[in-house]
């Protein structure tokens, strides 16, 4: 087989050429029949094939994942319950609107209880939260270091949740000899709010997300 059987080819008497010349044609025709399926029909095909198996695999790795949560969902209920009684305990703490008259009246009389002496005992405004109210109270006593200091473990005792911020404790006169301090702070104590004032603060929350957009 050379060049001039191929130079020379006869497509009208294709049958007889040399074996070697056919097998060559047929090899260039397959070749081409080849080219063209892949290019008009396998190519899409194949696309949609490496697709499929993509899916699959998320569908693989989606199904592990819910399987694994399904697997732990017992645990997450458990912990939703304890959650739930923890948070119950925690509310308990908070007064209603109705006993914040009766815990503020607690809060001096634990320190009048350890014979300090009130110079100020102001209430201020209410901060709202999602579903409790915090409520400041500036507080300025009179007492001895020891008492100031009894004062604070009682006030961290009551049943009720009150915290002491922004503590200052100083002598009355510093040439005095009696040990007299005065202290000023800020008494924060919370209360949960009604079903009334949560709708409410919804509804304000609901209406400041849409003045923003």
């Amino acid at each position: 087989m050379n060049l001039d059987d191929f130079r020379n080819i006869d497509l009208n008497n294709v049958g007889s050429l040399p074996i070697p010349v056919k097998l060559v044609l047929l090899t260039v025709l397959f070749v081409v029949l080849v080219g063209l399926g892949y290019w008009f029909l396998w190519s899409g095909q194949i696309e949609e094939w490496n697709q499929a198996e993509a899916k699959e695999q998320d569908l693989r790795q989606t199904f592990l994942t819910k399987k694994s949560q399904a697997v732990k969902i017992d645990a997450y209920r458990q912990q939703m319950v304890d959650i739930e009684k923890t948070f119950g305990a925690l509310l308990k703490q908070l007064p209603d609107k109705s006993q914040m008259d009766g815990l503020l009246t607690d809060i001096n009389q634990a320190g009048l209880g350890r014979g300090l002496e009130f110079e100020l005992f102001k209430p201020g405004s209410e901060v709202m939260a999602d579903f409790y109210a915090e409520m400041p109270i500036q507080v300025k006593i009179k007492g001895t270091y020891h008492d100031i200091g009894a004062f604070a473990t009682d006030v961290s005792k009551l049943s009720r949740i009150v915290t002491l911020n922004n503590l200052s404790i100083a002598p009355i006169n510093k040439d005095a000899k009696d040990g007299l301090l005065t202290m000023e702070a800020v008494a924060q104590t919370y209360r949960y709010l009604d079903s009334s004032e949560v709708a409410s603060q919804r509804d304000a929350k609901k209406k400041a997300n849409k003045d923003k957009k």
